[in-house]
């Protein structure tokens, strides 16, 4: 993938360097005991709860050196998300409200709650972020056997299509919507095509595509399949768990949108409530 020296998106919160005992402040008794400690001249730290509020910047760790190449790579392509998904939703006749991604290790604090590494990648809709702990890229080339930057890239490109969903009232449509497949398959499922179609106008507009990306791209959507997943971890597959899809889906979406490049309401709708995907 062509990514290197252009231009990075500035809408990034890195929080890699926060300590997990760091100072952290949240709710009226937390400022509380801060203005107490004040006033009495007492440090209020020992009383707080670290996971209370948002994480301050007290206490950080060293940024993991190997980690800066793949930080480049993530702002470069949330750029080009932010160009292209600009470009769309003016075709639309709508205005793009850039989401803004969140460089974490270990854990994090998101307003649709706390989490770890361990759930991978995800999409907050209650305050528009995307959150990546950046060593979920090595696992994605050791444990899942799916290397490439445009590997990283889709998995990013995917997390921005839940937010492409948010704003055009797919996310909210999911509650009501009755099919043969479930809701959250179909949000899934639809965002890998959003991601292919990212993909494609990329690609005519910056021209990022290097020989083996797209085959790249399709490893990791057919590594990250339930099926896949579900036979490496127990050995047998259960469709009615299904939460994402089958790699065989992930992968059809994924080139379906890659190959067709159409972000157009009809295109959008018809892909969305299709029996099957």
């Amino acid at each position: 993938m062509k990514w290197r020296g252009r231009e990075e998106s500035e809408n990034v919160e890195d929080r890699r360097s926060l300590g997990k005992t760091g100072l952290v402040i949240g709710g009226a008794g937390s400022i509380l005991i801060v203005i107490l400690g004040l006033i009495f001249g007492f440090d209020p730290r020992p009383f707080l709860n670290p996971q209370d509020g948002q994480p301050g910047q007290e206490e950080t760790r060293p940024l993991d050196p190997g980690q800066e190449e793949a930080a480049h790579l993530v702002k470069v392509v949330l750029k080009d998300t932010e160009d292209v998904w600009t470009a769309q939703f003016r075709k639309m006749g709508k205005s793009y409200r850039k989401p803004t991604l969140v460089l974490f290790t270990g854990q994090v604090r998101s307003a649709c709650g706390s989490a770890d590494s361990a759930v991978g990648p995800f999409y907050c809709p209650s305050d528009e972020k995307v959150y990546i702990d950046l060593d979920f890229f090595r696992e994605l080339k050791t444990r899942f056997h799916a290397p490439g930057e445009f590997a990283e890239a889709y998995v990013l490109a995917h997390e921005v299509g839940h937010h492409v969903q948010k704003l055009l009232g797919y996310s909210g449509r999911v509650h009501t919507h009755k099919g043969r497949m479930s809701d959250s398959v179909r949000l899934e499922l639809q965002a890998d095509y959003l991601a292919g179609v990212w993909a494609y106008h990329a690609q005519e507009m910056k021209n990022i595509l290097e020989t083996g990306d797209i085959k790249a791209a399709l490893t990791a959507a057919k590594a990250i399949g339930d099926d896949t997943l579900q036979k490496k971890s127990r050995g047998y597959v259960i469709p009615d768990s299904f939460t994402h899809g089958t790699s065989q889906q992930r992968v059809r979406a994924f080139t379906r949108g890659i190959k067709t490049g159409d972000a157009s309401p009809r295109a959008l709708e018809r892909f969305f409530t299709a029996d099957e995907l």
